[in-house]
């Protein structure tokens, strides 16, 4: 697989999404999966995507090393071991295809909910606080570890609360590099880190690398309305994705 072209037709889209993501366009990195299980299983997909993950979440760290919100780690960490250890624990028992469809209701049930609230006002933000945190941080856990999708359950939780675009994308930076470390040891015992998925990882390395810095780049230069209203299409289109694919697998 490390050369078959027609794998990395999709794989690098993929991680240029991802890269984007990292850099500040949090929930871009949702439609990667779905890429990449256009060519590979969704399990090997899974298993590829994690050590790419975790060397942008460094370079994340790095550029946003200054720019977090520590309320929002202090409760959304702990939280998402929760979802994580729930994830490891149910792997063989919970299609992909229900987290899909779950995660694109919660998806698209978010950004309706935005729209009405804002409807005709400007709406005040939001604080973080501990019980709605404990919730949306162990959906983001256990999404981010069956299909990497934790960005949708975090949007819920942190979007509200209005803080800047660099604030933003920096609080969600460290808190899945927390969550994708935490993913490491489940994985290994589930025997996902074979030779070839490690090899085929590290061929897509430096693409990781250069889209994870322009993410960084464009987030810095992007006004926050904008910004916002950016992340909030996104989700929404990422959602209806979510939705039509989940839907499908799931009925007959």
């Amino acid at each position: 697989m490390v050369f078959d072209w027609g794998f990395y037709a999709a794989a690098a889209p993929a991680v240029i999404l991802m890269g984007l993501s990292k850099g500040g366009f949090s929930g871009l990195s949702t439609l990667s999966m779905p890429l990449l299980a256009l060519v590979i299983s969704p399990v090997k997909a899974a298993a590829i995507l994690l050590p790419i993950l975790i060397i942008q979440d460094w370079v994340g760290i790095w550029a946003f090393r200054r720019d977090w919100e520590k309320r929002n780690l202090l409760i959304l960490i702990p939280a998402s071991l929760i979802g994580v250890l729930l994830g490891w624990l149910l792997a063989a028992k919970v299609s992909e295809a229900f987290v899909r469809l779950a995660v694109g209701l919660i998806s698209i049930g978010f950004v309706a909910y935005v729209a009405l609230r804002s409807w005709g006002r400007q709406p005040k933000p939001t604080q973080a606080t501990v019980a709605p945190g404990v919730f949306w941080g162990a959906l983001a856990g256990f999404t981010s570890f069956v299909s990497h999708a934790g960005a949708p359950p975090f949007q819920v939780y942190v979007l509200p609360q209005q803080l800047s675009p660099r604030l933003f994308a920096g609080t969600a930076t460290m808190f899945f590099a927390a969550v994708n470390l935490l993913k490491v040891p489940p994985y290994f015992a589930l025997g996902q880190f074979s030779r070839e998925n490690l090899t085929i990882a590290a061929t897509l390395f430096p693409l990781a690398v250069l889209s994870t810095f322009v993410g960084v780049w464009l987030v810095r230069r992007v006004d926050p309305e904008r910004f916002y209203a950016l992340v909030y299409a996104l989700t929404l289109l990422i959602g209806v994705r979510l939705v039509w694919e989940g839907a499908a697998e799931l009925l007959p």
